[in-house]
This record gives structure tokens, sequence and C-alpha cells, in this order.
């Protein structure tokens, strides 16, 4: 029997629009960026024996480590109205509701991959199960539902 739309599942959707994001993950991140640059920089400054030039590389060595913390929590989905953007740590897509296909989170997957209508998979990272894995699944569905509710063609229209 094919699955049938449930007339309450629209109404039970988030409003847009919505951000996905790894939260537990990225505050580990962000913390761990900060402490990072705080310890260095002060390590820099308290060893007496360091030079000027020595103590700016310490300071730019933690300024680089940050950074990277900083990329590695980047990553988002963002829900609206016109479609859906993916932001990952070094590129950013945005797509209508329409090239989105399938939203997959299959267990074992370090995140979500959408399956494009290219025929390509992309994977978005701002939904993943590493640290919260309850709520990378209910991001995902709720990603899966605005998708399906979106792409859909309106009832009663000819469907080709």
């Amino acid at each position: 029997m094919p699955d049938l739309p449930d007339p309450q599942a629209a109404s039970r959707l988030p409003a847009l629009p919505v951000t996905f994001r790894p939260g537990r993950t990225r505050l580990v991140l962000l913390s761990a960026a900060a402490a990072i640059f705080v310890v260095i920089t002060v390590v820099a400054l308290l060893l007496e024996q360091l030079g000027p030039g020595e103590r700016l590389s310490f300071v730019l060595t933690a300024a680089l480590l940050s950074g990277v913390l900083l990329l590695l929590a980047r990553p988002k989905v963002v829900a609206e109205e016109s479609g859906v953007t993916v932001v990952n740590i070094a590129s950013r897509r945005r797509l209508a509701w329409a090239e989105i296909l399938q939203v997959n989170l299959r267990p074992g997957d370090p995140w979500v991959f959408l399956n494009l209508s290219d025929g390509t998979s992309l994977p978005a990272l701002g939904i993943q199960p590493g640290i919260a894995r309850q709520r990378a699944i209910e991001d995902a569905r709720t990603l899966r539902a605005l998708t399906e509710a979106r792409s859909t063609p309106p009832p009663g229209r000819d469907q080709g």
C-alpha cells in the first residue's frame, strides 16, 4: 500500500526559515578554539626568553589552529521558503526544493546526504549524528518532511 500523505503533517512542520546545525559539536569546537587561542597566547606572553618575533609566531599559530576549529564549526543547513542552503566546511550551495529528491541518514552515515535531481549526492554536514544522534535523526526527519511537502505538486494538479 503506498504511503498516503498525513493531512496533519504540514501543521507539524516548523515555521521557515529553520536552521539545522550540530549544536553540541559546535559548542565543543568553539570552546576549544577559544581555549587554544587564549592558552597559547598567554604562554607566549609569559615565556620571558621569547623575542617579539617568536611571540608573534605563537599568537599566529594559535590564530591558525583556532581558525581551523572555527571552519569545522561552520556547517549548517538553512531551510527557507525558496529552498535550502547547505553550508559545509569550505563550500556553500543553494538548492531549490525541487532539486532535492531524497534526504538520507542511514545507520553509520557521518552526516545527511541529499540526493539531487542532477544525479549527484550532496553531503549536508549541518546534520550529523556525532555527539547528539537522536537530535540528528529528528532534524533529518524534519528536513525530509519539509522537502516532501515543498517538492510535490499541489493535490489535483496533473503530474504529466
